[in-house]
């Protein structure tokens, strides 16, 4: 008598495990990211800022340009370099094997950076680390290890990473040449905790229309509206007014729509792009039901962070973007 119910109850809880195993397959699980062939070695650095001890991971091409470009990729949430590194697919070595420039990966503080978001609970923005001095720190000791052209350097970053970038863009614009932020968008003035310098800097954003975190259209970061809130953020459009207008630029944007090559993905991308004004370029992919992810053709993010792209290459295009910025 007590056996059959048992079994039953087996079957549904071996039918149940069964179930919220497939569901992790599907939403959870990405195929691993095969690492490249490259020409150049992946090196160490650890620097002394304040009373930290900061540590990042550099890439470095056997051909370089005699005065190389720099290069800072920048983590999103709890992660470090080796993550930002493989969140990007490598993309950013092959570019740099096939450019000459050197590739930066820094860590955050306790897997975090000190963003411009007040909102945020993370010990990076409650204790006030002093990231932008760390990356001060970062650009003179390339400029007077491997001679890097103060000139030329860039930063990108996707989700708290892409919100780093745009510190460095507010508050340190004599450092950067040109940022590009993934998956993020400007604080509002409720949750900005950073000081405006007011001076243009050469600005790229990638945003997804169907981000769960991000919101495209503005309002509170947070996975689909629930966990890990970091407090408010404009709208893409208005955030990346806010750097066109900066920049002097009055008129509308040179719109060029990316192939929808890729009918799997569930989204499709356009290029915008103002340059009419005196000041820098300024420019805006958006990836139409695109989620909280990096576009890229061979590989993708979790399902519950919203469609992959694969329509174009992100890092390609932040490179193309970069590449003739100056600062």
């Amino acid at each position: 008598m007590i056996g059959r119910p048992l079994r039953v109850a087996g079957v549904a809880l071996g039918l149940v495990a069964l179930a919220l195993f497939a569901a992790w397959i599907y939403w959870v699980h990405t195929p691993p990211v095969e690492p490249p062939t490259l020409s150049g070695e992946l090196l160490d650095g650890t620097l002394r800022v304040g009373d930290l001890d900061r540590h990042f991971l550099y890439y470095r091409p056997k051909e370089r340009k005699s005065s190389p470009p720099l290069l800072f990729v920048l983590h999103g949430s709890m992660g470090d370099g080796h993550q930002a590194r493989l969140s990007t697919f490598y993309e950013f070595d092959r570019l740099a094997d096939r450019h000459g420039f050197i590739t930066v990966y820094p860590d955050g503080f306790d897997g975090h950076w000190n963003d411009c978001r007040a909102a945020a609970p993370y010990r990076a923005n409650t204790e006030d680390i002093d990231d932008v001095a760390f990356f001060a720190a970062m650009v003179d000791h390339f400029v007077a290890t491997e001679g890097v052209n103060p000139e030329r350097v860039y930063a990108a970053g996707i989700s708290n990473g892409g919100q780093m970038s745009y510190r460095l863009a507010l508050e340190a614009p004599e450092l950067v040449a040109a940022v590009a932020a993934v998956a993020a968008s400007l604080p509002d003035d409720a949750n900005l905790d950073c000081e405006k310098s007011g001076r243009p800097v050469a600005v790229m954003v990638i945003n997804g229309t169907a981000d769960p975190m991000n919101p495209f259209d503005g309002g509170t970061v947070a996975l689909y509206g629930l966990f890990g809130n970091r407090g408010t953020v404009l709208s893409t459009l208005a955030t990346i007014d806010y750097f066109a207008r900066l920049a002097g630029h009055r008129g509308p944007p040179l719109v060029t729509p990316f192939p929808d090559a890729a009918k799997h993905d569930s989204s499709r991308a356009d290029l915008r792009v103002w340059s009419d004004g005196p000041g820098p370029r300024v420019a805006l992919i958006v990836v139409h039901g695109g989620g909280h992810t990096f576009p890229f053709p061979r590989d993708r993010y979790p399902r519950f962070l919203g469609p992959t792209n694969a329509d174009l290459d992100a890092a390609a295009e932040i490179w193309r973007f970069f590449s003739d910025a100056r600062r």
